[in-house]
């Protein structure tokens, strides 16, 4: 998930063979360099990281990219890890090394058990799409209580807006507080009629995405849903 706080996206809709940049950046998965230019290999939104540029599908599962913050779903505990669900056709492994806590081995359950949702880091992906996770750095760590809402993972950059301008403003008009991963998981946590009118408001963008004045209109919404008890 990326939080609130994550680095803006370019929000740009590209088709293949789209002149992407001319960098000496790489050239990430839904790309494809040449001559010292980077080229869309495939229909989606436009992804520029500091050492990257990507294409998201604009269908699709999530795609693990090294950075991205993401919100997971324990599925399984073993006696050194736990393994995550990522909303990606591919799990993955969160050791004990990689936790905020001392856990000694044949102790996980201890510490979070199958359901728990989880703020990590996607630290590793190998050539065989094996992933690796981290909770070592700041702000990532369990998510206790909220509700948890999933969206398509090429729409989070609209969610999110240009310089988190999108998630700020539903974060002060709902009260509540979200994060929101790059795997398309949103956790929500707040009253609940609040968490419910985010949930709207969420969906709207969803659906929305590439319709013109979309900020206005959710800025809309959210203002006739105040005080109304929805």
């Amino acid at each position: 998930m990326q939080s609130s706080d994550t680095k803006e996206n370019a929000r740009e809709i590209v088709v293949p063979g789209d002149l992407l940049a001319i960098s000496s950046k790489k050239a990430g998965p839904g790309t494809y360099s040449e001559g010292g230019k980077i080229f869309a290999s495939q229909l989606g939104i436009k992804s520029v990281r500091p050492d990257s540029i990507s294409v998201v599908p604009l269908a699709g599962q999530y795609m693990p990219i090294i950075g991205d913050l993401i919100v997971g779903k324990i599925v399984d505990i073993g006696p050194s890890n736990w393994l995550v669900d990522i909303n990606s056709p591919y799990p993955a492994p969160l050791h004990v090394n990689e936790v905020p806590w001392r856990v000694e081995f044949g102790e996980t359950s201890k510490f979070m058990g199958v359901g728990d949702v989880v703020l990590i880091k996607v630290v590793g992906v190998d050539e065989r799409r094996r992933i690796s996770v981290s909770m070592q750095d700041h702000g990532l760590r369990k998510l206790t209580g909220g509700t948890v809402m999933e969206i398509s993972p090429s729409k989070v950059p609209r969610v999110i807006g240009k310089n988190g301008s999108m998630i700020q403003m539903l974060k002060n008009e709902t009260a509540c507080r979200i994060y929101v991963g790059q795997n398309g998981r949103i956790w929500i946590d707040g009253e609940l009629d609040n968490i419910v009118k985010a949930v709207q408001a969420i969906k709207m963008i969803e659906d929305e995405a590439h319709a013109l004045g979309l900020t206005e209109k959710v800025k809309e919404f959210l203002g006739s849903k105040s005080g109304t008890g929805v």
